[in-house]
């Protein structure tokens, strides 16, 4: 609250907006959803009130979750009575922490069941928003990427990334008319050293490896080398197909369209001299048995 507090002050300036906790390190939509808990939670002092908020928010959150297993099908519906047992970890983020993971995660799902919905342009602006409230969100969006090129190709899916980046500088704007550097390299600072009291994942290494440079770049080549590895091998096969058909559709043809149909079949045509043979190289003639 102390963040917010400099913000209603008229502090523009990322660099200059500081806490008790530090300074601010979440982008422009964390600012704004918080200076509204601020105003109605009298200045940050009414803690019961921000917890019967964040109650309600969590009740949003689970019916949110609910409503993506029930259209995948995936879970049946006792399972859900158990996830509300069981999520002690959900309860203490929500109801005691007050934390700015359950503003992003809830507007992450609400964009996941716009997706689902057929939703595509409010999704986007939703996982933008969820963005806006914590950078973390953007480790989704290579499967938004993904997602958005198999739904509507390489050209169709320009227009609904754009409409992602144009709402991070629409609410980003007061920040980044102050000081642009400061607001960037505050809210999406990609080299942010993160304190192992608080890690749940890596608990099991010494502090020193988790603190290490090596060990952050590792596990940034892991994850770029996975993406990669299931975009050559699992999902380049849809966006192979959707692509070819994004070409012939595509009247009249344009270099794009020529070139991306003349990639996807020489990707085809690599795939099928690496899969393996289904016939031997040789056939030896049977012999007959008298």
């Amino acid at each position: 609250m102390a963040q917010v507090e400099g913000f209603i002050n008229g502090t523009y300036d990322y660099t200059q907006l500081q806490g008790d906790t530090g300074p601010l390190v979440y982008p422009a939509g964390f600012l704004y959803i918080f200076t509204g808990l601020y105003y109605a939670t009298d200045r940050g002092t009414d803690i019961p009130t921000a917890q019967n908020i964040f109650a309600v928010l969590y009740l949003v959150t689970l019916v949110l979750v609910f409503l993506i297993y029930h259209q995948t099908s995936k879970v049946p519906p006792f399972v859900f009575f158990f996830m509300c047992c069981a999520s002690y970890r959900v309860h203490s983020i929500f109801v005691l922490r007050l934390f700015n993971d359950p503003v992003a995660m809830a507007l992450l799902f609400l964009s996941v069941n716009l997706f689902l919905a057929q939703r595509w342009s409010w999704g986007c602006c939703c996982f933008s928003l969820a963005v806006s409230v914590k950078m973390n969100v953007l480790l989704f969006a290579p499967g938004l990427l993904f997602l958005l090129l198999t739904q509507f190709g390489f050209r169709g899916a320009l227009p609904k990334l754009a409409l992602c980046a144009a709402l991070q500088v629409v609410l980003g704007l007061p920040f980044l008319l102050e000081n642009p550097v400061g607001y960037l390299s505050r809210s999406f600072d990609l080299g942010r050293q993160f304190l192992y009291q608080w890690t749940v994942n890596w608990r099991l290494l010494p502090e020193a490896i988790f603190l290490h440079r090596a060990f952050h770049l590792a596990l940034l080549a892991a994850h770029l080398s996975f993406l990669l590895l299931f975009a050559l091998c699992r999902w380049h096969r849809l966006l192979v197909l959707g692509l070819i058909e994004l070409s012939w559709n595509t009247y009249p043809s344009t270099p794009f369209s020529s070139a991306a149909l003349h990639l996807c079949h020489a990707v085809t045509l690599l795939q099928l001299w690496l899969s393996p043979q289904f016939f031997p190289r040789s056939v030896q003639p049977s012999r007959k048995t008298h």
